[in-house]
């Protein structure tokens, strides 16, 4: 059987799954447990046969996610489990990332012919940044002041909070929380940004020194770039494993009935990410000239990555070499993409916005434009850096809300499906990133996708030295 008779399998399979489900669901036909179990299997067994015949790292990690939320449903105490092996998954992936970073950012600065052109792409990176989150903001603010998710909750009596104790932050804590002050404790602190900061300096530094100097620490960072591409390869042989895991235990963990509670909160988010998609990153895409199809087979695999672990930093490997596939020259991937994950979470910028007004309608305080901006703006300077670590934004937002002495129990209710909004806001930073490294390499005029194939002046040269 083919590749494309396996897909009608499948597609018969899962229309036949769906039917039953729908019958069931609505009592035109009561089915038993044991038929609705027997189809959603031979569904996923077509599936299987299916990635069998594909034979691609994206179409398994796909199947997995719909595996592992099978699994999360049917055997719970099973899936609670499997969590292990998501968190094994993503223990490798982030020894991946500080040494990927430092050696394709030092690399990128100090082996580059122009340094003029590296403090270039950093304003143009910083303006497109600041732009596109600025929109984003916006989006959020306006989606929850028009779904008014937060109105009409009433604090649960008897309510322990079971949430960390986090102080309100002052300026001076957010601007140190930028630097690093120990490189060790950054990397193992997973302090994306500072790791970011410190390779920059790094890499200016190296510029700075005298050829006979440079040249083997460029060799060091150059070596060490390309044996964590090579890690990232075979680490991503275990991506189906830690995806599938990670679905299980949400689903075994929460169960599928989540889905039907504070479906207004989750709506207006997912409603808000694909409203910031189709007005704001589709619009860029199609004015700088990004071909968007070939864009997004490129960068399938690691927002899937994305949406099933809920970590940025799980994605990035994978983000990284699929952009230099795709035809981003490694300087530019090098400096965009980390830059990208302190300075430009589109998603997560939509979701702080949106959540910190829900805090503040559900404790019914009410709050002028003014305020809101002040309180977003204040979430956009303590977020930065935080996309690799997934919830993390739970942190921040408890940290803005004793800021402005908001109460911490509606955040408590957001916890119960932080989970699946992580997903979205999580797919939307990663697909933000991978878009403005292609933009700023349009800007400079360096993206040359691979199979464009030869220009007219290089095929008379080919013939001319083919005839000789």
């Amino acid at each position: 059987m083919n590749v494309k008779n396996t897909g009608y399998l499948c597609l018969a399979t899962t229309l036949l799954a769906a039917i039953v489900f729908i019958l069931n669901s609505y009592a035109i036909i009561p089915v038993p447990e044991q038929y609705l179990f027997f189809s959603r299997w031979l569904a996923i067994a077509s599936l299987i046969l299916f990635g069998l015949k594909k034979r691609t790292l994206t179409s398994w990690i796909l199947i997995s996610m719909v595996v592992g939320t099978e699994i999360g449903h049917d055997f719970p105490g099973v899936a609670m489990h499997l969590q292990v092996l998501s968190k094994v998954f993503l223990k490798m992936i982030k020894t991946i990332v500080a040494p990927l970073l430092f050696g394709t950012l030092v690399y990128g600065i100090a082996g580059h012919s122009d340094l003029k052109q590296v403090g270039r792409m950093g304003w143009k990176s910083l303006l497109y940044f600041e732009v596109v989150t600025t929109i984003a903001l916006f989006i959020g603010l306006a989606a929850i002041n028009i779904s008014q998710a937060g109105k009409g909750i009433v604090q649960p009596q008897g309510f322990h909070e079971e949430l960390p104790d986090v102080p309100a932050q002052t300026l001076n804590d957010i601007i140190l929380h930028i630097f690093p002050e120990n490189i060790a404790k950054s990397v193992a602190e997973g302090q994306v940004l500072q790791v970011v900061i410190f390779s920059i300096i790094f890499g200016i530094g190296l510029a700075m020194v005298k050829q006979d100097k440079r040249a083997p620490m460029l060799k060091f960072t150059e070596s060490l770039s390309e044996v964590m591409f090579k890690f990232t390869n075979l680490v991503m042989y275990f991506a189906p494993i830690g995806v599938g895991a990670a679905i299980a235990y949400t689903v075994g963990h929460m169960g599928l009935g989540i889905l039907m509670n504070l479906v207004q909160l989750l709506a207006t988010l997912y409603l808000g990410l694909i409203v910031f998609i189709l007005v704001v990153l589709l619009p860029i895409a199609l004015i700088v000239g990004v071909p968007v199809r070939k864009f997004m087979k490129a960068i399938a695999e690691p927002i899937s990555i994305a949406f099933a672990t809920t970590s940025s930093e799980a994605a990035l490997p994978g983000a990284m070499e699929a952009l230099e596939k795709l035809g981003v020259p490694r300087k530019i991937v090098a400096f965009v993409m980390p830059t990208g994950y302190s300075f430009n979470l589109d998603g997560t910028t939509l979701y702080l916005s949106m959540a910190a007004v829900f805090v503040a309608q559900a404790a019914g305080v009410p709050l002028s434009f003014g305020q809101q901006l002040l309180i977003v703006f204040t979430l956009m300077l303590t977020s930065k850096g935080v996309a690799g670590v997934p919830r993390a934004s739970l942190v921040i937002l408890l940290g803005t809300a004793a800021s402005f002495g908001l109460p911490s129990w509606p955040i408590f209710i957001i916890l119960g499906i932080d989970e699946l909004m992580d997903m979205a806001r999580t797919t939307v930073n990663v697909i933000g990133n991978c878009l403005a490294t292609v933009v700023i390499a349009k800007w400079e005029g360096e993206f040359k996708p691979e199979d464009e194939g030869l220009q007219p002046e290089e095929y008379r040269m080919l013939d001319e030295a083919i005839a000789e």
